[in-house]
């Protein structure tokens, strides 16, 4: 019996130990496992951060265009503005320039309407001069 009791207990063990290798190895592929995800998820976290640091670079670049756009047109709205105003300026000369082109046509119509008169008259007076 006592054989028979330490050939179990020699089974039992040997069973345990391979009970527990078993174990391990699962454990350890486990691991492996769980690192390779590790080393997977960190890959990606790179990449994402990258990615992240690339848009961000983008962005900052976009908002500078941005400004520098803004501030173009901020200009391009001062010297239009600068345009607008002398292109009033110009014209109010012009229809002012009009207006006094207007009257001078007006008065020299009359003038000229006053001289056939005239003529008229002094053609007359030079007829009856001539008659007399």
């Amino acid at each position: 019996l006592q054989k028979e009791l330490l050939k179990y207990k020699q089974e039992a063990r040997n069973l345990q130990g391979i009970k527990i290798t078993f174990f391990q190895d699962a454990l350890q592929q486990r691991l492996i496992q769980q690192d390779a995800s590790v080393l997977q998820l960190k890959q990606e976290l790179l990449r994402a951060n990258m990615d992240k640091e690339e848009l961000h670079n983008q962005n900052v670049d976009l908002q500078r265009k941005v400004e520098e756009r803004n501030r173009l047109l901020a200009e391009y709205k001062k010297e239009l503005g600068q345009k607008d105003w002398h292109l009033q300026q110009r014209q109010t000369k012009l229809d002012e320039m009009l207006r006094q082109l207007s009257e001078a046509s007006y008065q020299q119509v009359d003038l000229e309407r006053e001289l056939e008169h005239k003529e008229a008259l002094l053609a007359h007076c030079m007829k009856r001069e001539a008659e007399e």
